[in-house]
Parts: C-alpha cells; structure tokens; sequence
C-alpha cells in the first residue's frame, strides 16, 4: 500500500537498495494492485509484499504464482500472521517460550472451545484457569483492542489498549467482566519493567532490538521534540538472538518485527507482526539495505551469470550526518583495567659468614635445602638479637670494609625493629647456603 511504499523508512531502504549495479527497484503503485489484474502488473525477479490494512493478499499470492518470483517475506505464511490463535501454535511448535494461553472460540461448529466460567478474580477458559491479572486479545491480529483485568485487591476494572491515537495507547475502565461475543486468546499477564521490546530482523542472522513504554502502564504515549514515539536502545541475550533466529526461520519472513517480554528472568514472545521496519535509525537502514541486497544477488545472480560474490571488505567506517557535516560515530569504548595499587616489594640482600648465622642456620635443618626461611617471631628474634650483637663487636674497628659490613648490619637490625614487635606476617628472612662463596655476579645482577 502506497502508506507503507513510500513511507520514510522504506524509501530509506530503497535508496540505498538502487546502489546494487544489477538491482533495478520498481514500486508497483496502489491504483495497479487494487484495480489492474495480475497479468497487468509489471513482472520482476524479485518481490517485496506484505499485507497491511486494505491489501489484496490473495491478488499478490496470485502473482507470485504467474511470476515465480523470489520471495523476501512468504506470502502464504501471512495469512496466519493475521490470526493470533495460529501465530500462538507456530511459536509453540517452534518451542519457543511464550505466556500461559487459552483460546475460546465462539464457533457454533466447535461448542468444545466455548467453555467460559467467569469468577470475581478469574476466569476458566475450557478447563484452565487465568487469576487475575490476565490479558484478553482479539484472535484477529488486525484488532489492537486488547484488555488487562485487574483483581479486586487492586481495584479492580481493566485497562484497554489501542492503536495508538494522538498521544494516548490505553484507558482505563471500571469494567471487571470479560467481553462477551467474539473469539479472544486469553493468557497470563506477565509483570515486565514497564516497558516492551521491539525486535526486527532482517534474514536469520540480524536483529535490531529497542524498548518503548508498555502501553498497558497508564496510556500515555512518550514522545520527544519531534512528535515521534521514544525508544530506548536494548542489547539482546544471546538467547534472544536465537529466538529472532527462530521466528524468522519459523514464518518464513526475511523482514519481520515481534514483540519480547522480559519477565522474571525469562523473555516471551507475545506477538508476530510481520513486515515491519525501525524508524529513524540510519544504521540499520544502511544494515538492512545491505543484507537484503545482498540475499537479492545471492540468490538471482547464478540464474542471471552475474559474476558476483558476496563483498567481504572490512567494515564500513561509521561516518554519520551531523550538524557540522559527516563524522565519525563513535560505536564502542572497550577498555581492560588492572588495579596500579600495590606496595613495591621491600628486600635487602647482604652476604654474611659468622658463625652464629651458620649456627642459626643449623639449629633449623638450613644444610637438609641448602636454604631456610625464618617467619615466627621466636626466629626473627634471634636473627635480630645476632645482629644487634655483631654491631656492638664491629662498633670498636675502623676498617672499611668492617665499616661497609657493620651499616648492612644496622640496616638488618632497623628492619627487624620496625613496629616494636613480631606479628609473623610482614617479615620475613631467607638465608641460602654458599659453599664456595658469593658466586660471580651476572651483567644482570650488576645492572
């Protein structure tokens, strides 16, 4: 449909598209598939349909048959989009998590699937029962006139949602009981953060992903300065990334939107919309764009002896429009941090050869290793109480190397006397046995 052709983001999409050299894009206008038989539509390789409100599904599954063309979204598998009841059991069958349901049809052919017991705080639907707060919905995915009942503890009444008029999305109602004609799936309500979110694929392996107020809170539409609805960027789980695998794969639509709920811990898939587009992001018109040209000449190029292969350049420099001309988007700051707060290592090292350290040494089995290791107090205590006994027997000599021998050992004695007493935890000594003397220093020693 002309509003859905030439709206902002698939001209974005298109624009781009036109920039394949063998892609040729045509817009078959509204006049031609509402009033022109199929034979009279132009013909094409490749075809880009999807229904909205007033579309001729069975008039496009008719072309399609005439021309065999490609397909990006199935045309068939639309029909069940527009039918919550089937949607429900494709995602089923896929094993893919969605609410508690229940559908009751008021089908005079199938009297089984008509069982409604309604109760102040629930409802029984062919046998299961949905306390409040439960959701009714339409089995007609065309009709957006969804309700939540409230339990009496809360107040009761119901909040009823709607297509989106002006700035509201929902009312609330006093009304507690359920409605009475027509078909509804009735399921669990599930307590989400307060917003929804919004998935869009573009082929199995791309899905964009943003949250939006959930309408069920007060009704009240965010919008920013421009009058458009607020989104808010979401990262997907990876588990949520196979699900938009699934789904994808599922209804056999290249280009498909769905809605998520997170809720305790889990996400649920509560509706499949089909083709459908992010507005005002041109990242993602530049993704999708590519993606889908790429699916395009991948798959008509071998029929056409195109020499094509899909371009495996690196990745684009994102160069975004600005107020002051193109720059560069910055995507991502990844940054590995290491703490810098550490107390360098406090060692001195002297070489020493009386024969109270070799005694020392003995008295703790230092000759079993050649090395020993002193941490108990009593121990430092006697390297200390050596130490203050060799300076008091060096202080009477004035020889050099004495002098330089008895500053090491002043050294030692300050070090042991530090804090007024031994804890056994911030010292310790190390003494290595050198049979042949101190061996030759390395030039990595010396350095």
């Amino acid at each position: 449909m002309t509003k859905k052709s030439k709206s902002k983001p698939m001209t974005q999409i298109l624009e781009r598209l036109c920039k394949f050299e063998y892609i040729t894009v045509v817009i078959m206008g509204e006049d031609v598939i509402l009033n022109e038989p199929v034979e009279n539509w132009p013909p094409c390789d490749c075809l880009i349909s999807f229904h909205s409100k007033g579309f001729p599904l069975d008039k496009a599954v008719a072309y399609a048959k005439l021309c065999n063309p490609f397909l990006i979204n199935d045309l068939d598998m639309q029909y069940y989009i527009q039918d919550r009841r089937e949607v429900y059991r494709i995602l089923q069958e896929e094993g893919i998590d969605l609410p508690r349901y229940a559908v009751l049809n008021r089908d005079p052919d199938k009297p089984d699937e008509c069982n409604l017991v309604e109760g102040e705080d629930q409802v029984e639907v062919n046998g299961a029962v949905f306390p409040k707060p439960f959701v009714e919905k339409p089995v007609s995915a065309e009709d957006h006139n969804v309700y939540i009942y409230y339990p009496t503890s809360a107040g009761g009444g119901s909040q009823r949602l709607f297509r989106k008029i002006g700035s509201r999305s929902s009312v609330y109602s006093p009304e507690s009981s359920v409605r009475k004609t027509g078909s509804y799936i009735y399921e669990e309500f599930m307590p989400t953060d307060g917003t929804d979110v919004k998935v869009y694929t573009v082929g199995p392996d791309y899905a964009h992903a943003e949250a939006r107020k959930s309408p069920a809170l007060d009704g009240k539409v965010e919008r920013d300065s421009e009058g458009k609805e607020i989104r808010y960027p979401v990262m997907l789980t990876a588990m949520e990334k196979l699900v938009a695998r699934k789904v994808c794969v599922a209804f056999k639509q290249t280009v498909c939107g769905f809605d998520l709920l997170r809720a305790n811990g889990h996400s649920f898939v509560c509706d499949v919309n089909g083709f459908s587009f992010v507005k005002n992001s041109m990242k993602y018109y530049d993704d999708c764009a590519k993606i889908l040209g790429n699916i395009i000449m991948r798959e008509l190029a071998p029929q056409f002896q195109i020499p094509w292969s899909i371009p495996t350049e690196a990745e684009d420099i994102p160069i975004v429009p600005t107020t002051s001309g193109t720059m560069m988007e910055l995507r991502c700051v990844i940054a590995v941090i290491r703490h810098g707060d550490r107390t360098p290592k406090q060692k001195m090292k002297m070489e020493v050869k009386h024969s109270r350290f070799f005694e020392l040494f003995e008295k703790y089995d230092g000759y079993k290793t050649g090395k020993l290791k002193l941490k108990k107090p009593e121990q430092l205590q006697e390297v200390l109480d050596i130490a203050r006994l060799l300076v008091v027997e060096l202080g009477t000599h004035n020889d050099c190397e004495i002098e330089e021998r008895k500053s090491k050992l002043e050294q030692l004695k300050t070090v042991l006397e530090m804090y007024g007493h031994f804890s056994g935890i911030n010292r310790k000594v190390q003494l290595t046995y050198l049979p042949r003397g101190h061996p030759k220093a390395s030039s990595e020693d010396e350095g």
